[in-house]
């Protein structure tokens, strides 16, 4: 890597103040923090965050997401490699185009939003609309606030939402039955290639007609469903990553999850004809996936500890409520974005009553 970093240090003044490529600064700038760490120290106060603090989030990020990625490539095929890349492609562009008009430094945030977009989506989705969300999904969730940091809602989910409302047809005609111990032909990842085995029905949507897939298949991974949400065993092992690196909030996965688990077992025995058990429940779906790798999203939730329970629990328990008594198998997302919406409000109010509560104790 040494001497890409001495071509970087060449170049450097081609891109500054003057420059000829100035206007190409914004992506100069995001190869040189994702690559190397600044060489500079401060050596007394006052002290500067480097760029490598992100670079560093974003990265312990992608290895915990490799395991459920590994997983989707087993059981789907190598066309998840390529809506990866589109993804990657569709968004990034946005997120360069407007790094210049504004002329500051793309940040690494999008590497995890564009890994994450694929893995909401059914595997046999057209890969135009894989474009057509990431672009939406980065461009209305994220550059509408400002970009990365500024940005209320989830972008990732904010795509997704897109293409439900959007195409629902054609999102409800995209899953593939897991290939189970064979990859698919190299054929099927072209463009315009559909998958061979295509079925209507995730293991939510079989349930609605009373068929019950096995645990073990929800654990494993061997169902139908969104690229990244079927093997519950790869999400497992990517969340206790994130845990352990002190990278996510235990507050807020175990608000979702105690919430879900505590009214899903009262729903079921109130009502067994329109809520499924609970461990069907928590296995099927998306909401595992989205507890761990969405709702814990550190800009789009609160910061205050209390709020993160509050934030945890109204995802677990809309999440249920949704898949139970409405129109739609599946939650989390709606969920999720209301979280994203209740989340400032909440963080308000946890202020509020502790300042309300040191002024009374002075």
């Amino acid at each position: 890597m040494k001497p890409v970093g001495n071509l970087l240090r060449r170049l450097k003044p081609l891109f500054g103040e003057g420059g000829k490529l100035r206007l190409f600064r914004p992506i100069f700038q995001a190869a040189d923090n994702f690559l190397f760490s600044h060489i500079e120290e401060t050596a007394h106060a006052p002290y500067g965050r480097d760029p490598i603090d992100i670079k560093r989030y974003m990265s312990l990020v992608i290895l915990a997401l490799m395991p459920v990625f590994l997983a989707s490539l087993y059981f789907f095929g190598p066309r998840v490699l390529l809506m990866l890349l589109v993804s990657y492609a569709a968004g990034g562009l946005v997120e360069v185009l407007f790094a210049i008009f504004r002329k500051e430094e793309i940040n690494e945030g999008f590497l995890v939003t564009g890994f994450i977009f694929p893995l909401i989506l059914p595997p046999g989705l057209p890969l135009w609309m894989v474009a057509a969300g990431a672009v939406f999904g980065v461009l209305v969730g994220k550059e509408v606030f400002g970009g990365t940091g500024r940005n209320l809602f989830n972008a990732a989910l904010l795509g997704r939402c897109f293409l439900l409302l959007g195409y629902p047809a054609a999102l409800s005609k995209s899953w593939v039955a897991p290939q189970t111990g064979a990859w698919m032909p190299w054929l099927k990842a072209l463009p315009g290639v559909p998958p061979d085995a295509i079925t209507g029905a995730t293991p939510l949507m079989l349930a609605k007609n009373g068929t019950m897939t096995s645990l073990w298949d929800l654990f494993i991974g061997r169902t139908s469903g969104c690229v990244g949400e079927t093997s519950i065993l790869a999400i497992l092992i990517g969340g206790l990553f994130l845990v352990s690196m002190r990278i996510v909030s235990l507050r807020t996965i175990l608000g979702c999850i105690l919430s879900f688990v505590v009214l899903g077992a009262i729903l079921h025995w109130v009502a067994p004809a329109s809520v499924h058990p609970l461990s069907f429940n928590l296995l099927a779906g998306g909401f595992l996936f989205g507890v761990v790798f969405m709702a814990t999203d550190p800009v789009t939730g609160p910061v205050t500890g209390m709020a993160k329970w509050f934030y945890g629990i109204i995802i677990g328990s809309v999440t249920i409520l949704i898949r139970s008594f409405s129109g739609y198998v599946e939650g989390v997302m709606f969920a999720i974005l209301l979280g994203n919406i209740c989340a400032p409000l909440l963080d308000e109010i946890v202020i509020r009553i502790k300042i309300r509560r040191y002024a009374h104790e002075s």
